[in-house]
């Protein structure tokens, strides 16, 4: 799962024009363009930034603006997604190890292009998302309970915080899928969500119109 770095972008220096980097805008769809000494990086000049700025000066005398992001070429697809939303761009710098040395960029589709590639999107399987304390679950007691079941855990994240309480969303392959939720609630899971028919949640609404019906006789 490695990412390609790319470097097709003209280079941008302290001396070009503040009017050759809005046409340079114009004709690509990037959020942030690299600015450049030599190869050491300087950092990044936005397209809402340059669109302010006098046509006639250059970005020497704009360094201020500069944003100063940038991911390391080591780094997983995963650590390069969450700085692209970090700073809200489509592309990311990649720099040589400690120095700033500029090797070239990753682009946002790119890394969505890894990430279709992964079993959590390409192989077939059922959501679940469940919910519990942060000093409550494990990682290694979900995939205690899924595997317990005899189903496959394709993929785990935190999708939520929400103060002590952390919102997990598993995929999952097909099986019991029923005998898994029963195992997470009585694990004190609540389960919040689930794409395929949950026979428990499906009793407890059949047994609450029923109640319906009784109270209104």
């Amino acid at each position: 799962m490695n990412l390609e770095i790319q470097d097709e972008l003209t280079r941008l220096t302290l001396q070009c024009k503040v009017e050759k980097v809005q046409q340079l805008f114009d004709k690509q769809t990037f959020q942030h363009l690299p600015v450049l000494d030599g190869y050491r990086y300087l950092g990044c000049i936005s397209e809402l930034d340059i669109r302010t700025f006098d046509t006639e000066k250059t970005l020497k005398d704009y360094q201020d603006y500069f944003e100063k992001f940038f991911v390391k070429k080591e780094v997983n697809p995963l650590e390069v997604l969450q700085a692209i939303s970090n700073h809200q761009t489509n592309i990311m710098p990649v720099l040589c190890d400690d120095q700033l040395e500029y090797l070239g960029y990753y682009d946002l589709n790119s890394v969505l292009d890894i990430f279709t590639d992964m079993p959590f999107l390409s192989e077939y399987g059922n959501i679940i998302v469940v919910r519990k304390g942060v000093n409550d679950y494990s990682f290694s007691e979900v995939s205690q309970i899924v595997e317990s079941n005899n189903l496959k855990l394709y993929s785990m994240y935190i999708s939520k915080m929400d103060h002590d309480v952390a919102e997990l969303t598993l995929k999952v392959s097909d099986g019991d899928l029923n005998a898994v939720l029963r195992t997470f609630r009585r694990y004190s899971y609540e389960v919040m969500s689930s794409y395929f028919n949950d026979m428990y949640l499906n009793d407890l609404k059949s047994k609450s119109r029923y109640l319906g019906r009784y109270l209104n006789i």
